[in-house]
C-alpha cells in the first residue's frame, strides 16, 4: 500500500473512533428531556443555547433542504457513467475501478442514513410539517459532505481542462460550505447533529479515498509489469 492509501486510511479511522466518541458523548452527556415533546436531547445545555441563538428559519430550510437534490442528481451522473462503460464493454467487472468503488461508497453513505433513520438518536429542535423527525446526525450534511469532494477528486483525475476543474473544485467548496451554514443555523438541527454529520463524512470519503488511491496504485504497478513483460 502506498503512502498516500496510508495516510487517507488512517485519517478514516480517527474520523471514525472521533464520530463514535462524539455519538457516546451525545447519548449520555447533559441529557434533557428538552426536545419537542420533552424528547431527550444529549449536550443538551449547549444545543439549547445554540438553538435559541440561531432562532429557527423555514425560508433556509426549505432552501438547503431543496439544493439537497443536487448531491443526489451528481450521484446519478456518475451511476450514468458507470452504466455507459458496462453496456460498451458488456461487463459490470470492466467498468473502471474508481467508479465501481465510488458506487460502493455511495451505497455506504445511503446505508448510514438509514441506520441513523431507523435508530433515532436525537429528535430535531422543532416538528416538520407537524411530525417528529430524527435529527441526528444530519442526513443532509452528511450528503453533501460525502458526495462533493468525490466529484472534486472525479473531475481532477477525468478532466484535462485546467479551468473546468477548478471551477468545479470552487463550486463544490463553496456549495459545501453554503449547506453545512444554511443547515447549521437555520434552527431544524441541533449543533450536535451537524458536527457528527461532517465528522462520519470525513470517515467515510476518507476510507473512499484510500481504496481509490489503492486501486490506481494497483492497477499502475499490474501495467508495469505487463510493460516489461
Amino acid at each position: 500500500m502506498k503512502m498516500n492509501s496510508k495516510r487517507w486510511l488512517l485519517c478514516g479511522i480517527v474520523s471514525a473512533l472521533a464520530f463514535a466518541v462524539w455519538t457516546a458523548l451525545v447519548m449520555t452527556v447533559d441529557v434533557l428531556p428538552c426536545g419537542v415533546n420533552g424528547t431527550n436531547i444529549g449536550l443538551a445545555s449547549f444545543n439549547t443555547w445554540f438553538q435559541g441563538l440561531t432562532g429557527v428559519h423555514m425560508t433556509l430550510y426549505s432552501i438547503t433542504d431543496w439544493l439537497g437534490l443536487v448531491p443526489i442528481f451528481i450521484c446519478f451522473i456518475f451511476g450514468g457513467v458507470g452504466l455507459v462503460q458496462m453496456i460498451k464493454r458488456r461487463s459490470l467487472f470492466k467498468i473502471d475501478g474508481d467508479i465501481l468503488i465510488l458506487g460502493a461508497f455511495y451505497v455506504a453513505v445511503i446505508f448510514c442514513y438509514l441506520i441513523f433513520e431507523m435508530i433515532p438518536i436525537n429528535y430535531r429542535p422543532i416538528l416538520i410539517e407537524g411530525h417528529m423527525e430524527a435529527s441526528y446526525p444530519s442526513s443532509t450534511t452528511l450528503l453533501v459532505l460525502s458526495v462533493m469532494p468525490t466529484l472534486i477528486e472525479q473531475a481532477n483525475r477525468r478532466l484535462k481542462n485546467a479551468f473546468a476543474k477548478r471551477a468545479i473544485s470552487i463550486f463544490s467548496i463553496c456549495f459545501s460550505i453554503f449547506m453545512v451554514i444554511g443547515r447549521t443555523i437555520s434552527g431544524v438541527h441541533w449543533f450536535s447533529d451537524i458536527f457528527g454529520s461532517v465528522l462520519i463524512s470525513s470517515s467515510l470519503f476518507s476510507f473512499y479515498k484510500a481504496s481509490v488511491d489503492l486501486s490506481i496504485n494497483k492497477r499502475a504497478e499490474k501495467e508495469a509489469v505487463n510493460g516489461i513483460q
